[in-house]
């Protein structure tokens, strides 16, 4: 798999997460349930270390990355379907060195 395969496919994981954790958020304030919040909690904190690992891997292997690129992943990471977002940017841009202007 490619770094940029990788990355694409764990951003994609790390959404979905976020996006159950913020499901069960809401139950836990509904019902004050908790326990969903703590271990889907930790599950998504692993998953967003391994996307900002995977940026990384990116920009080193593909240095014609922008700081642009690293800011759509930052913005990506925090924002409810920030990830989907971005993948499909990867998609666009992720296969052949893209013009830094259209980044």
């Amino acid at each position: 798999m490619t770094p940029v395969g990788r990355l694409r496919l764990v951003g994609l994981v790390e959404g979905t997460s976020f996006l159950i954790l913020l499901a069960a958020s809401a139950v836990k304030r509904l019902a004050g349930y908790a326990d969903p919040v703590l271990v889907l909690g930790s599950v998504h904190g692993v998953l967003f270390v391994l996307f900002i690992a995977c940026v990384v891997e990116v920009t080193v292997r593909r240095p014609w990355y922008s700081p642009r690129f690293w800011a759509y992943a930052a913005v990506a990471s925090v924002v409810p379907f920030g990830t989907f977002v971005f993948d499909r940017w990867l998609v666009r841009h992720g296969g052949q060195p893209a013009d830094r202007n259209s980044q």
